[in-house]
């Protein structure tokens, strides 16, 4: 039985993120949930809650006997796999994800044409070089972008001046 330790991600059963990060912290499983922090309006208030990042979605770094072990964590649902077999993800990818929710740079504006549907990269910061989609306008600052990572497609929320269209 293998020792080495891979990155897994594996999708969890809707608003349960936290739940099976508590679950897999139990049992001893690293694991990686990243968050970041949203101002909800309710009618009376508003307030600042830490919302996962990736929906759905929580990384595993686990060995052969963990992998198996994290089946059984309440809320799992399956591991991200390609053509039936799961997918590690590099330590790279886990790693430009943490040093991303670190980063609280003041944004410039750009006045490139950001319409829905468009071909963008990742030209600054610890995210350069990925390519993605744009599917959403979140201000005059930042974007929603649609990722494709280990066959399935993960949104990031990222600023404009990290971008440039393609």
């Amino acid at each position: 039985m293998s020792t080495d330790k891979f990155w897994f991600a594996i999708y969890v059963k809707s608003r349960s993120e936290k739940k099976v990060a508590r679950e897999l912290q139990i049992n001893s499983i690293e694991h990686f949930l990243p968050t970041i922090k949203v101002l909800k309006q309710w009618s009376d208030r508003k307030k600042l809650v830490e919302e996962p990042l990736f929906r759905s979605y929580v990384f595993v770094n686990v060995n052969t006997e963990e992998f198996y072990k994290v089946v059984h964590t309440p809320g799992f649902v399956k591991y991200v796999s390609f053509e039936g077999k799961a997918v590690p993800i590099p330590n790279v990818q886990i790693t430009a994800i943490k040093q991303f929710l670190e980063q609280t740079e003041p944004e410039k504006l750009n006045d490139a044409d950001w319409t829905y549907g468009k071909k963008v990269e990742v030209i600054s910061g610890s995210m350069t070089g990925l390519m993605g989609e744009l599917v959403d306008i979140k201000g005059k600052q930042k974007v929603k972008v649609q990722i494709e990572t280990v066959g399935s497609a993960i949104l990031i929320q990222i600023p404009k001046s990290k971008l440039r269209i393609l």
